[in-house]
C-alpha cells in the first residue's frame, strides 16, 4: 500500500495549486494523508476527488467549512498499521513524550503545522512523521512531502521528497 503524506498546503494563499509532482503522487498513492492547513475548501474537494482514499484533519488555518468536513484527529488502520493524524503537536522539545502519552494506541503519527520535515521514533516506538509543506518552505531549504509504503503490517520506505524551486 503506497501512502502520500501532505500537510500545510495553504491553498490558494501560499500557491495557486499543488505542484504537478504532487498530483502525480496522488495518482500513484493508495491513500493520501493530509495533516491540515488546507485553507481552502476547493483544495480539499480536489484531493477528495483525485485520491483513491483520503485521510485528513483540519489545521489552525482552516475555517468552519473545512472543520465541518474534517476531524481534529483522525485514526485509521491501514494494512495492519495503526495511523493517527493531527495538525499540531506543540513544540519540538518534549514532542516524543507528549505524543507517546496522547497516542498510545498508534504506530504512526502524521502531523504538520511547523512546515519542518520530521521523522523520528519515540521511546514508546511511535513513528512521528511531518511531511513539511509542498507549497511553503518557510525557513526550510525546500518545499517537501513524504511517501511511504505499508507491507506485511509494517511502515517501510519512508521518503522525504524535495520539490525544485518555483520558476
Amino acid at each position: 500500500m503506497r501512502l502520500l503524506l501532505l500537510a500545510d498546503t495553504h491553498l490558494p494563499k501560499r500557491a495557486k495549486e499543488l505542484p504537478e509532482e504532487v498530483w502525480a503522487e496522488v495518482e500513484r498513492a493508495d491513500v493520501v494523508v493530509h495533516a491540515g492547513d488546507w485553507v481552502d475548501l476547493d483544495a480539499f474537494d480536489q484531493l477528495a476527488v483525485a485520491a483513491k482514499r483520503l485521510v485528513g484533519v483540519y489545521g489552525n488555518n482552516d475555517g468552519p467549512e473545512l472543520r465541518a468536513w474534517l476531524p481534529e484527529i483522525a485514526r485509521v488502520t491501514l494494512g495492519g498499521v495503526r495511523l493517527a493524524v493531527i495538525h499540531e503537536t506543540g513544540a519540538a522539545k518534549g514532542r516524543e513524550q507528549r505524543c507517546d502519552a496522547q497516542f498510545p494506541d498508534a504506530d504512526v503519527l502524521v502531523f504538520g503545522h511547523s512546515h519542518i520535515p520530521w521523522d523520528t521514533v519515540t521511546p514508546g516506538g511511535l513513528r512521528l512523521l511531518n511531511p513539511g509543506s509542498p507549497t511553503d518552505r518557510r525557513r526550510q531549504p525546500f518545499r517537501t512531502y513524504q511517501t511511504a509504503e505499508i507491507r506485511d503490517g509494517k511502515l517501510e520506505n519512508v521518503e522525504l521528497h524535495e520539490l525544485p524551486p518555483r520558476s
